[in-house]
């Protein structure tokens, strides 16, 4: 396995295109605007307020996460360093790579968060324990 590190996750922004009056539109494309072929998609959504999402880490799965809509936070953990993004802007992505924990929480009322996958769901690829991801990263 790479060492990933927090600093190989970034923010990925896509064209823009704006009408004024019929709003705007953003395309995300494999191989173009994605830096990995999607094979999966879904969305969370509701999340009550105070609540978190993630709290694990993929040994394999990359990751681009949106905020379709409102504004939440990703925490990206790599075992030494933690950085934090706020996904406000539907035209930006968040970068996830291999063998970094995540955390989603502060979910504004109505927000909707996309992720696009590399993979399909494997259970076996989740590390959902941190005291086995801070050994899986030794």
């Amino acid at each position: 396995m790479k060492k990933s590190s927090v600093y190989d996750c970034t923010i990925i922004e896509f064209d823009q295109h704006h009408s004024n009056r019929k709003g705007n539109l953003t395309v995300v494309e494999n191989a173009k605007t994605v830096p990995f072929d999607v094979k999966r998609t879904y969305y969370l959504y509701d999340v009550p307020g105070g609540e978190s999402r993630g709290g694990h880490a993929h040994k394999e799965l990359r990751q681009l996460i949106i905020a379709a809509s409102g504004s939440f936070a990703v925490t990206l953990d790599d075992g030494n360093v933690k950085r934090t993004f706020t996904l406000n802007r539907p035209y930006q992505g968040l970068y996830v790579v291999p063998g970094i924990w995540r955390t989603l929480d502060d979910f504004s009322s109505g927000a909707v968060c996309l992720v696009l996958a590399s993979h399909g769901y494997d259970e076996g690829d989740y590390i959902r324990d941190y005291n086995d991801f801070m050994e899986y990263k030794k």
